[in-house]
């Protein structure tokens, strides 16, 4: 037989399933279920194929594609499915069947009018009360000053643990790069949010005493707590439970904004969790006296920890010693730590101002999304995972910055410019359209730019398209007068393009976009 003579049917089972795997299990079921072969049948009806189903990959699909398989292929599988992965607006005409066997969901695009409407909705309230044990939405709302923390947490994750009688794991994520309305506890009852078998928790929540209420015992088969908290206070004059947290095994804390509170809000926390297996910890110090590091790290934390397995952590801390920071080598601002059964650790010290200086310790590889006021001197590290960067610093951050940025965050979304020094004193370089000179940067994902604190030099150097390309910018923080200098009052062709899928344009004070603004960035 002529290799090219050879019919898929012709590949043993074991073949046929590698390349089968390779594809996507809705792909699979619609383009082979039911064609009338009894093999290629009972191969795509194995529970690789049918116990969990993505339907979020096939937004494109048509009507009558869609209504085949929710009206043919479904119905002969449901006893198959353990998990749903769903956009919200998909799951009237999915979750109709009946899927004794299904524990697991995962909703897109989820937020309050939706919640409402689900739980309005007495189909769905049968699996969401007898059957749903885990469950992961991705938060379509956005945080906003205007937003009542207690209501939202009142209506939306209150009520979730009242609905989901037997949900053992929970998770809500953001859905895109701004965050969702976070839990709010302080001014609610002490029975809020109580669940007697919930143990695994994923959630946002505005403060550290949040964080604490969630931990006094109204929770109390938590095994694993992952939780980024917006600020980290110390109240002393709020009571808390001290007791030891037994049951927790795995522990992640995540802090995007600067604290002065950390040994003693964070420290006293980390002690009570005394059987801890796995430690994540993202944390932003502002200290007037030291840094944390690795001997700070060893002392104050790891030692009360004997089960500790697992320790990944990125902990920035700022300080106005001066003294601490001596001059340092290329070599040496990426200096691994040894010694340690955790893996091995780095740091990064900079000296901005006399008394502005600050250090960044974190285990390898960089786990993280953040990574915040990196300057001229970040070290020779490829960040695969940071999607939000702040770049900062008090000299000029040349051409070849942005191209080492490029390089080294791969994967980058959202970027602040925090700098106040102009880029080049030369400005007839300002009016300029070409530069032969430079090598074009692109930034394949970038969708945010923030320049609130920069000069406007780098706002050109961002928006010129014969320095910077950016295919998918769609948000942009400016200063009005900043923006009309660099595209000379809207008219610029050499900074058009990058403008042109921009949907959100956000000054420094709220005004009516004119003319000219909406005729420049097409999008909006």
């Amino acid at each position: 037989m002529n290799q090219s003579d050879i019919h898929l049917l012709d590949l043993p089972n074991e073949i046929l399933l590698i390349i089968l795997k390779k594809l996507d299990n809705i792909d699979v079921l619609y383009s082979l279920f039911g064609i009338n072969n009894k093999r290629i049948d009972i191969l795509v009806e194995d529970d690789v194929f049918t116990s969990i189903l993505n339907f979020t990959r096939i937004s494109s699909i048509t009507d009558v594609k869609f209504d085949r398989f929710c009206n043919s292929i479904l119905p002969q599988i449901n006893q198959s499915i353990k998990k749903l992965i769903l956009e919200t607006t998909s799951m009237e005409h999915i979750l109709v069947g009946n899927y004794s066997n299904l524990t697991s969901l995962e909703l897109f695009n989820f937020g309050q009018i939706v919640y409402r409407h689900l739980t309005d909705n007495s189909v769905f309230r049968h699996f969401f009360k007898y059957q749903i044990t885990e469950l992961v939405l991705h938060n379509n709302d956005e945080y906003s000053t205007k937003t009542s923390l207690d209501t939202y947490t009142r209506d939306v994750y209150a009520h979730i643990m009242v609905l989901f009688q037997h949900l053992k794991h929970l998770t809500v994520v953001a859905s895109s790069i701004n965050e969702y309305p976070p839990l709010s506890l302080l001014r609610l009852p002490p029975t809020t949010y109580f669940s007697s078998i919930l143990t695994v928790l994923n959630i946002n929540v505005l403060e550290f005493s949040d964080c604490l209420s969630l931990l006094d015992g109204r929770l109390k088969q938590l095994t694993t707590f992952i939780v980024q908290v917006g600020y980290i206070f110390y109240y002393p004059w709020i009571p808390h439970n001290v007791d030891v947290l037994q049951n927790l095994k795995c522990f992640s804390l995540t802090s995007y904004h600067v604290t002065c509170h950390y040994e003693r809000s964070v420290f006293p926390l980390l002690r009570r969790i005394t059987n801890l297996e796995r430690l994540t910890l993202y944390l932003c110090v502002r200290n007037d006296y030291s840094f944390v590091n690795d001997t700070h790290l060893n002392d104050e934390i790891l030692l009360y920890m004997p089960q500790l397995h697992t320790f990944i952590f990125y902990i920035s801390t700022e300080t106005v010693v001066c003294d601490l920071i001596h001059p340092k080598s290329n070599d040496d601002m990426q200096k691994p730590f040894i010694n340690t059964k955790y893996g091995q650790m780095a740091y990064i010290t900079e000296s901005f101002y006399m008394f502005d200086n600050m250090c960044h310790i974190y285990s390898l590889p960089f786990a993280f999304t953040h990574l915040r006021r990196i300057g001229n001197k970040f070290p020779n590290i490829v960040f695969d995972n940071v999607t939000h960067l702040v770049a900062y610093d008090i000299t000029p951050m040349k051409h070849e910055f942005f191209m080492r940025i490029s390089q080294d965050f791969p994967v980058l979304k959202c970027l602040s410019i925090q700098n106040r020094m102009y880029q080049s004193s030369n400005r007839d370089e300002f009016m300029c359209d070409n530069y032969a000179a430079y090598s074009i940067i692109e930034y394949p994902y970038l969708i945010s730019l923030d320049f609130m604190c920069a000069h406007m030099d780098y706002v050109l150097q961002f928006l010129l398209e014969t320095k910077t390309q950016l295919p998918h910018l769609t948000e942009l923080k400016v200063k009005y007068r900043h923006l009309t200098a660099v595209t000379m009052k809207f008219t610029r062709d050499g900074t058009r393009r990058n403008c042109s899928k921009v949907k959100r344009l956000i000054f420094e004070k709220p005004a009516r976009f004119s003319e000219d603004i909406y005729q420049y960035f097409s999008s909006l």
